[in-house]
């Protein structure tokens, strides 16, 4: 599985013959320039919650490359009366895709569309393939609801979460939600975009490291491999 970081909360991820695309928000990022929306490749789009800064380029992608949406039912919706197709999930439910299966997970966030219009409950996934299984956080404070994911799905290779703070959960969060979640090697995501999320990646990595926890910061376009 090769994991690709294209800046915000916009991760790509490549399964066996599948490819998976999170919260696509590039051309509205200044900092994620290079990346072209055109050459990006995607069977499927995963969106967390509505918020612009997670949705901006899905009519796009989707409409070129034909995937799937997969979020809750009122994104889903919305993006099924612009003409793209969608699979609607919820909290606590779970589908098996020609992929892997998806859960739906909690998050403790807002969310609405651009225009204001309600976007459903935030939530966030776990991703079980025939060899992996990674978390994806979305938008979130710190929940007691992440201890439940080991119990009840099983155990993790990778957790994604927020580390930018102000909106969501910040570095020390983070490191507790490691713990909540019984896996220590987090990829941080939703980070200095702009300047209520810029963290001082130097600090982060001495408390991961102290914590015995290892952080992933990667430049927007790199990738790690599971």
């Amino acid at each position: 599985m090769k994991i690709t970081y294209l800046g915000h909360a916009c991760i790509s991820i490549e399964t066996k013959d599948k490819t998976l695309l999170i919260d696509p928000f590039i051309t509205g990022n200044e900092l994620a320039s290079e990346i072209d929306i055109d050459k990006l490749q995607a069977d499927y789009i995963l969106i967390t919650h509505a918020h612009q800064d997670h949705i901006l380029d899905v009519e796009a992608i989707a409409n070129r490359t034909g995937a799937v949406i997969i979020s809750n039912y009122e994104i889903v919706s919305h993006f099924e009366n612009k003409g793209l197709k969608g699979h609607p999930m919820n909290h606590g439910g779970k589908w098996e895709f020609d992929f892997g299966t998806v859960h739906y997970t909690n998050a403790i966030h807002s969310s609405s569309f651009p225009d204001g219009t309600y976007g459903g409950q935030p939530g966030g996934f776990v991703i079980e393939t025939s060899h992996h299984r990674l978390y994806i956080a979305g938008d979130t404070a710190l929940t007691n609801d992440m201890k439940l994911i080991p119990e009840v799905i099983g155990e993790l290779d990778l957790a994604i979460l927020p580390v930018g703070d102000n909106f969501t959960m910040g570095i020390d969060e983070a490191i507790r939600a490691s713990t909540f979640l019984n896996c220590n090697k987090v990829l941080g995501y939703h980070f200095d975009t702009f300047g209520y999320i810029k963290i001082d990646h130097k600090e982060a990595f001495e408390k991961f490291a102290k914590a015995k926890k290892e952080l992933y910061l990667l430049s927007i376009g790199g990738h790690m491999k599971l």
